[in-house]
């Protein structure tokens, strides 16, 4: 385990703000592509449960055809969402 070793106080002091969110760039890109990537998971396990939702519309015995339009909207939405959000995660966090 490697030691932290501590910046000098009165170095921190004379440390412009700048400098300091330089230091802090790289972490908080990570800590937002990681919630980027969760808000992705959401999305998917969303679309799953649309699509699990709409197999069940399209199987009971009196059809509501209203609900299994409103079912292919949400769908709809949320895949173009999904689109959305990937192109975003690829445009502002490339490799």
């Amino acid at each position: 385990m490697s030691e932290v070793k501590l910046t000098p106080y009165k170095k921190l002091l004379t440390m412009a703000k700048e400098k300091i969110d330089e230091v802090l760039a790289i972490p908080r890109a990570n800590s937002a592509k990681k919630q980027a990537e969760l808000e992705m998971a959401k999305l998917d396990e969303r679309v799953a449960t649309l699509q699990t939702e709409l197999t069940e519309s399209c199987s009971v015995k009196e059809l509501n055809f209203n609900r299994i339009i409103d079912k292919l909207d949400e769908i709809a939405l949320a895949e173009r969402r999904k689109k959305q959000f990937n192109k975003i995660i690829e445009e502002m966090f490339p490799n």
